[in-house]
């Protein structure tokens, strides 16, 4: 039996291709690290995921009181079960967390998105993926600089597997069925944030939010994420809030995608949105001073813009250079779950 974690709303889009793909029996882990519908029990609806086998449940806390306490909830179902193996994917707590558990009784471990280095130990998210790899058994990787990261830390050449990036298995076998979704009509922008760095600081979110009504007259959505909606409220950021951007709830999954799909740009401060709009050929300004993703600025379409001043430029610019079709990403083609699920297989022969 196989344990196959999932805690966060972006390891949903990963897990469901991994489990198409496995032939053996999969115990689905959810951590409750994301707890509400909205931000998870929609996208098992949609993806047509099982159910978990389990749920955690354990809710939102600090970065340190969330790793142990998933870590207090998986060990007596780890023990219970006594998988072959745990598949983590990702780079959340929940990842980290029962990666530890599983390394204390020697069972093997699988991390999927193995080598993402964004190279800033303030993201919390780089810690996860640094501590995740370097105790994990078989590195997955989903493109080539991440096996380059991997082995200049000291992780052997023969753990390391391109099998390229399993979200994008998801996307593109959904995109047909989200055609259907009603979107803006006219042009439009879409937006997301909820980054620390950038909704933490007052400063900088306010001008992030000036920057944004620099772009008018185009018209912007912004499903915005609790964490910056919150802010923005407690700050009195609101008369900010620029007339062409509009302030609306998360989406769900299939709502989301065709609305990135239909949009002349995205704006963002996510990971996997990177990847998304590299994949659908939609221009991309990424609000950091780095990416863990690459790959995204050298083959996708992908720019990072760290000076909210310089956001409007880089917005028309990347609207201009368009391409007319999208780019071909190595290994991004659908694929993933199952070559994933093949090297699974391979070590627990």
């Amino acid at each position: 039996m196989i344990d196959l974690i999932c805690g966060a709303r972006p390891n949903f889009m990963k897990v469901d291709s991994i489990i198409r793909g496995l032939s053996g029996k999969v115990r689905l882990i959810h951590t409750g690290q994301h707890y509400d519908y909205s931000m998870s029990g929609s996208f098992f609806d949609q993806l047509g995921l099982p159910k978990p086998d389990i749920n955690l449940g354990v809710g939102s806390s600090t970065i340190t009181v969330q790793t142990a306490d998933i870590m207090k909830a998986y060990e007596p179902v780890f023990l219970q079960g006594k998988p072959d193996a745990v598949v983590v994917v990702g780079d959340v707590n929940s990842t980290l967390a029962c990666v530890l558990t599983a390394v204390r009784y020697g069972t093997p471990t699988v991390h999927v998105e193995a080598g993402l280095r964004s190279f800033d130990r303030t993201m919390p998210e780089e810690i996860n993926r640094l501590l995740t790899d370097q105790i994990s058994d078989l590195l997955l990787i989903t493109s080539s600089e991440a096996k380059e990261n991997l082995i200049r830390e000291g992780r052997p050449a023969d753990s390391i597997v391109m099998v390229g990036n399993p979200m994008i298995d998801t996307l593109l076998r959904l995109l047909p069925e989200a055609a259907s979704v009603a979107v803006p009509k006219g042009k439009y922008g879409l937006v997301t944030l909820h980054r620390p760095g950038n909704v933490d600081n007052r400063k900088l979110l306010g001008s992030i939010l000036d920057a944004l009504g620099k772009l008018s007259p185009l018209s912007l959505l912004f499903p915005a994420h609790p964490r910056t909606l919150k802010n923005i409220q407690n700050w009195d950021l609101q008369n900010r809030v620029p007339a062409n951007l509009t302030m609306i709830k998360p989406m769900d999954y299939l709502a989301f995608i065709r609305h990135q799909q239909m949009a002349e740009v995205v704006i963002t401060d996510s990971g996997g949105i990177q990847e998304e709009t590299s994949v659908m050929g939609v221009p991309c300004v990424t609000v950091r001073p780095n990416t863990e993703r690459p790959i995204t600025c050298t083959l996708g379409t992908n720019i990072l813009c760290p000076d909210p001043e310089k956001i409007p430029a880089a917005v028309r610019s990347q609207i201009e250079k368009r391409p007319e079709n999208p780019p071909v990403i190595p290994m991004w083609d659908g694929g993933a779950g199952a070559r994933i699920a093949s090297e699974i297989e391979r070590i627990l022969k």
